[in-house]
């Protein structure tokens, strides 16, 4: 078991330190818990931790994980709520935290901070570690003296959204390596099989059909022109990127993609579950219905529901409800987000209606992902025979036709 030389601090504030045996730095800080301690900061003892990672030596590379930005808010609420200053809590995370960036951007908040200025505010100085949500939420948690409570709803929020993410992502693996393995056999068979054919049908003068003097055609300009075919895929592939990022290019492939079969109701659900859970989170910490629909949208990655929220806001601004706003767009939304919306309205229950909406919809798409895999893989398989089918038909072909001629 590895042994921890460990720095922490009392209920008081004294500071202490020694060292423990345990099997990780949760598991220290729980056991210091347990003795009234709160953990500063841990290293572990052990010839084999030295070993230096990658994130350490080049830290400018190294971003912040979403993990530690949940573990700040989780940890920083803990000790708010075990009655450490604002500032002793941030100095003890900065000091725990692996992250040498996020380590160095906590310094710099502690500094902040000690000058007068605001959490958020400070927090609001690094946009690309801490987004609006954070920022606003922890604003509102200040403004009404609720910090911890606010802080433990943001922890939440995080942690259920990494875990949709999380499951998404994991079910799109597997396609991705089939699609990036086929295209990469492809490319060898092209490179290696096909000259020698072509040589052999250029010596027995056979006819070749289109689809073998397409593949022929292909071989030949990848062999002979590689460098420029090396710059036509990075050309395209910048291309498609600019044509992406851009809105009309993100309002399309947004729309495309909730027509697809399969993919376009589980972009449906997640985006009606982080809508749900984000927008709960914030009515439930006192944000104003309007901004916090604001808020949101700008968290949601399809350019349809961002709209979608950029419209009911104006509409609740002029005096009609979110159900109402949300009706207009049945093609983006299940049925029941507008009928569940509805229903908090009316009971003015909507932060604790859309909880319980995020909760359905979130283990909705952990069933479609759990069931994905089986989903996906008679489609590819039914891809690879055809693409394989093809250019064996058109690789064999000619051989036939030159057999039957004998």
């Amino acid at each position: 078991m590895p042994t921890f030389i460990y720095s922490a601090v009392s209920h008081s504030g004294q500071k202490t330190g020694g060292t423990k045996d345990s099997p990780n730095v949760s598991e220290l800080a729980r056991l210091l818990r347990e003795e009234g301690l709160i953990l500063i900061s841990a290293k572990n003892a052990s010839p084999a931790a030295k070993r230096a990672t990658w994130k350490e030596i080049l830290p400018a590379l190294s971003g912040v994980p979403l993990v530690e930005k949940i573990m700040f808010a989780q940890n920083l609420a803990v000790m708010i709520g075990a009655g450490l200053s604002l500032i002793k809590a941030i100095e003890a995370l900065a000091q725990q935290t692996r992250n040498k960036k996020f380590s160095n951007i906590l310094q710099e908040i502690i500094a902040s901070v000690r000058k007068g200025t605001s959490l958020a505010d400070s927090l609001k100085k690094y946009p690309k570690v801490f987004s609006e949500l954070f920022v606003n939420m922890v604003a509102v948690g200040e403004a009404s003296g609720n910090l911890e409570e606010v802080l433990k709803v943001l922890a939440n929020q995080m942690k259920k959204e990494h875990e949709l993410l999380s499951r998404v992502k994991s079910a799109m693996i597997y396609p991705a390596v089939i699609i990036c393995a086929m295209f990469g056999i492809g490319a060898l068979m092209i490179a290696t099989i096909v000259p020698k054919l072509k040589e052999i049908f250029t010596e027995l003068n056979a006819e070749l059909p289109l689809t073998t003097r397409i593949i022929i055609g292909i071989s030949d300009f990848l062999s002979q022109r590689w460098l420029l075919s090396l710059f036509i895929v990075l050309g395209l592939t910048l291309l498609g990127w600019f044509i992406f990022k851009s809105r009309g290019g993100k309002d399309f492939f947004g729309r495309a993609i909730l027509r697809a079969p399969i993919f376009g109701d589980i972009i449906k659900k997640v985006n009606s579950a982080r809508l749900a859970r984000t927008l709960g989170s914030l009515i439930k910490s006192g944000v104003p219905i309007v901004e916090a629909l604001r808020i949101v949208s700008g968290t949601l990655g399809n350019l349809p529901f961002r709209q979608s929220l950029e419209f009911a806001a104006q509409e609740i601004q002029q005096g009609k409800n979110l159900s109402e706003s949300l009706k207009k767009y049945s093609q983006i939304y299940p049925p029941m987000v507008n009928q569940m919306v509805q229903v908090g309205e009316e009971t003015g229950t909507l932060d604790e209606i859309l909880g319980k909406l995020a909760e359905f919809y979130e283990e909705e798409v952990a069933n479609i992902t759990r069931g994905l895999t089986s989903i996906i893989e008679p489609i590819l398989m039914i891809l690879i025979g055809a693409a394989v089918g093809l250019f064996a038909i058109s690789m064999l072909q000619p051989m036939y036709s030159m057999m039957d001629s004998l």
